[in-house]
């Protein structure tokens, strides 16, 4: 009675194992090749986005500096002018 029952459930836990390939992702995660393959392109990746991303946002920092260098505001523009300076000076 609880042979049975237990060769059923090891039964399904089996099949659900091979419609899942269980045994493709264990040899993929367990391969060192593979792991360091994948992990060395996903650091490719991150450094590429992180790479455009800060270059936009330094962009449009700079483009709404210049514009607001043109509204010469009293303190705040001075400083302005000198960092778009500096950062212009050292393109």
């Amino acid at each position: 009675m609880w042979n049975k029952k237990l060769n059923e459930k090891i039964d399904k836990i089996n099949d659900s194992l091979e419609k899942t390939n269980f045994l493709q992702w264990s040899y993929i995660l367990g391969s060192r090749k593979e792991i360091f393959k994948r992990n060395f392109l996903a650091g490719i990746a991150r450094g590429l986005g992180m790479t455009v991303g800060v270059t936009i946002i330094t962009a449009i920092v700079i483009y709404i500096l210049q514009k607001m260098m043109v509204l010469n505001i009293p303190l705040i523009g001075e400083y302005i002018t000198e960092l778009v300076r500096i950062v212009e000076k050292n393109k």
